[in-house]
C-alpha cells in the first residue's frame, strides 16, 4: 500500500469550492483547507505509486482553479 500526501495550492477564494472535488477522488482518504503554504491537503492512498501520481496530475492538478501540487510519498508504514 503506498501512503501520500498531495499539498494543493488554489487560486485566490477557491479552496472551499475544491475541497469536495478532491475528497470525492478515489484514491484520496481525506482532505483538508489549512493555512500556510498550500491551500489544501489530501491524503492518499493506493495500491501503486503510479496511482498516486494519476490522483495528482489527473485527478488534482485538472481541477479548474487548482495552480500547484506537491504530492509527498510516506516511507513508513
Amino acid at each position: 500500500m503506498v501512503h501520500a500526501f498531495i499539498m494543493v495550492k488554489t487560486a485566490a477564494g477557491e479552496s472551499e469550492r475544491l475541497l469536495d472535488p478532491i475528497r470525492k477522488l478515489s484514491t484520496v482518504t481525506e482532505a483538508h483547507i489549512v493555512a500556510g503554504d498550500y491551500d489544501i491537503i489530501a491524503e492518499v492512498e493506493s495500491d501503486e505509486v503510479y496511482e498516486v501520481l494519476k490522483t495528482a496530475s489527473s485527478g488534482v492538478q485538472g481541477l479548474e482553479g487548482v495552480t500547484d501540487t506537491k504530492t509527498y510519498i510516506s516511507m513508513d508504514d
